[in-house]
């Protein structure tokens, strides 16, 4: 049975070889040449494999090719073999032991879900002599949904929050999310793991401090040792979120070391790679490459999840991941495809400028411009702002690497004149009763602050663009007595809000004047104090919720160290 996969390997290396013998491929000629790798290339070892020059070759580097000398061809076999962590035992485990085996559908799931991954996050576990247990760490996190986003905007298989991301190097911009991408988030993790794990001297205090965060876990030790008490993972105090996290995954692990005592049946994943890396230079659209791929769009993207905007640009130097036969299909297609590879370009804004306006200059449709970059009605661009659009003739050109990385969306009201008011949360208020309140949608008011739901904590800064007219009535309407200078915009020290904002928790409002031009880097907001979770406050880090997870732990109170 492994001559037979050498064979096909082989075979498969050779057969794209041949392909890339012919002279000047179509695709060459469009200036687009790509590469295939079963690894990282920064990790490929010299191998005689290796040494075909073409236009497009599989990297088998001899590391990949274990499974070949190997006494399994189950990748279950391979993590059971790579356990290292001391068991965690407990009331806790039982129960989220029982509560896995229980939902064998959420499971099969998963499962089906990691078979795509787990390869590649074992090679790297290996590589670096950590303990294996550690590639299961995402069936916790995201039950291994690339795609998942918390409430607290952790995203990807690890749920890294945007700061930890870019602490790790993970790009975040307009084009790309590489806190999703598989490659990139799965070599951040571990370095963060890792480090936590230099620090602490524990895997299961560095679980802890993935999860709750490092400064976090450091205070509760701090705390332990002051009282004299012990300082290991089950007796340090902590929210349930934490307090359930190592259980969770040591819960896992107890049903991958013994699927039939539980009753489950974990299906066979081979223990080989299950996706190569192909690269292109030329901008092409998602959905061309995972029709050249033959592959269905949502496959495609499940491997390629990094992608913020329909297209892939070339400029980037991307890594698109296919698994071998697709790699193979999608060399050949794309050196015989005549058409256009990419349906879009890009353009920037010198002044700020109604989505209508834009659409009317460039001659496209303003509703397509919104759902390509996201722009919700009733929003107009600031000045400095980037926007994806169909390519016509006056712009048709591949987005420049330049661009790609300084590229920005900045967003402000469309509203005339208008004011930035900032106000602080009530005990009793929400989105929508703030938004009633100063005469605005709690979608705007959502959009603003990047909140996905409607509860506010009390004291939480919100920023909210009204009228001038409204701002000034807004800022007159306070405790003390009217000024000429309150009348209009005002900085500095907030004001208290009306009666009617008191009764909602003694509401602080400042007024300011809208920002005549984008500061760079802004969002799709103005710059205002963000929800800060309780736990947030303490030290910890935004908590991370998967979709599919809500029901896979008690309510959760803190949050991953993402």
């Amino acid at each position: 049975m492994k001559i037979g996969r050498l064979l096909a390997v082989v075979a498969c290396a050779a057969l794209l070889a041949a392909c890339a013998g012919t002279p000047t491929p179509p695709g060459a000629a469009d200036g687009v040449s790509t590469t295939a790798s079963a690894s990282k290339p920064a990790y490929s070892k010299p191998d005689p494999l290796n040494s075909i020059n073409s236009a497009a070759v599989i990297n088998l580097d001899r590391d990949s090719l274990d499974w070949l000398r190997g006494p399994s061809s189950d990748i279950w076999d391979r993590i059971r073999r790579g356990f290292g962590m001391p068991d965690l035992e407990g009331t806790l485990v039982d129960d989220r032991t029982q509560w896995y085996a229980q939902r064998p559908e959420y499971m099969e799931r998963m499962v089906a879900r990691s078979s795509r991954y787990l390869y590649h996050i074992v090679e790297e576990l290996e590589r670096r002599k950590m303990p294996t247990e550690l590639a299961l760490l995402p069936f916790v996190e995201s039950a291994f949904n690339p795609q998942a986003e918390s409430t607290a905007k952790a995203a990807g298989m690890w749920q890294f929050i945007p700061s930890t991301g870019k602490s790790y190097n993970l790009k975040q911009n307009m084009f790309r999310d590489e806190r999703r991408d598989v490659l990139a988030s799965t070599d951040a993790a571990l370095d963060y793991l890792q480090r936590l794990y230099d620090m602490f001297g524990d895997w299961q205090l560095a679980l802890a401090a993935y999860n709750w965060g490092e400064g976090a876990v450091s205070r509760a030790i701090a705390r332990n040792q002051a009282r004299g008490l012990p300082t290991d993972y089950a007796s340090l105090s902590m929210p349930n979120e934490t307090r359930y996290y190592v259980p969770k995954l040591q819960a896992v692990k107890n049903i991958i070391a013994n699927p039939q005592m539980y009753g489950v049946k974990l299906p066979d994943i081979p223990d080989h790679p299950y996706f190569v890396t192909v690269t292109t230079s030329r901008d092409i659209d998602v959905s061309l490459a995972a029709k050249l791929a033959n592959m269905p769009l949502d496959e495609f993207k499940a491997l390629n999840p990094s992608f913020n905007r329909p297209v892939i640009l070339g400029a980037a130097n991307p890594q698109i991941l296919l698994p071998f036969d697709n790699a193979e299909r999608f060399q050949y297609n794309l050196n015989t495809y005549r058409g256009g590879l990419s349906s879009w370009t890009a353009v920037t804004v010198d002044n700020r400028e109604r989505i209508e306006a834009l659409a009317a200059r460039l001659n496209i449709d303003a509703d397509t411009i919104r759902e390509i970059n996201r722009i919700p009605k009733g929003m107009r661009l600031k000045a400095g702002s980037t926007v994806v659009v169909p390519r016509s003739e006056s712009h048709g050109q591949d987005i420049s690497a330049t661009l790609a990385e300084s590229a920005m969306m900045a967003v402000e009201p469309d509203v005339p004149d208008a004011r930035r008011v900032v106000v602080r949360a009530g005990r009793r208020d929400t989105v929508v009763s703030l938004a009633h309140r100063y005469g605005v949608s709690a979608g705007q008011v959502q959009s603003w602050n990047k909140l996905s739901g409607t509860k506010l904590v009390a004291g939480q800064s919100l920023v909210l663009m009204v009228p001038a007219r409204s701002a000034a009535r807004f800022a007159s309407a306070t405790d003390t007595p009217p000024t000429a200078s309150a009348l209009a915009p005002v900085r500095g020290e907030p004001v208290q809000a009306t009666a009617k904002g008191r009764a909602a928790g003694r509401q602080r409002v400042t007024v300011e004047a809208a920002p005549r031009k984008a500061a760079a880097g802004a969002g799709r907001t103005a710059k205002a104090a963000p929800a800060v979770p309780a736990a947030k406050a303490a030290g910890a880090k935004p908590s991370a919720k998967p979709a599919g997870k809500a029901a896979a732990a008690p309510a959760k109170t803190k949050a991953h160290a993402r």
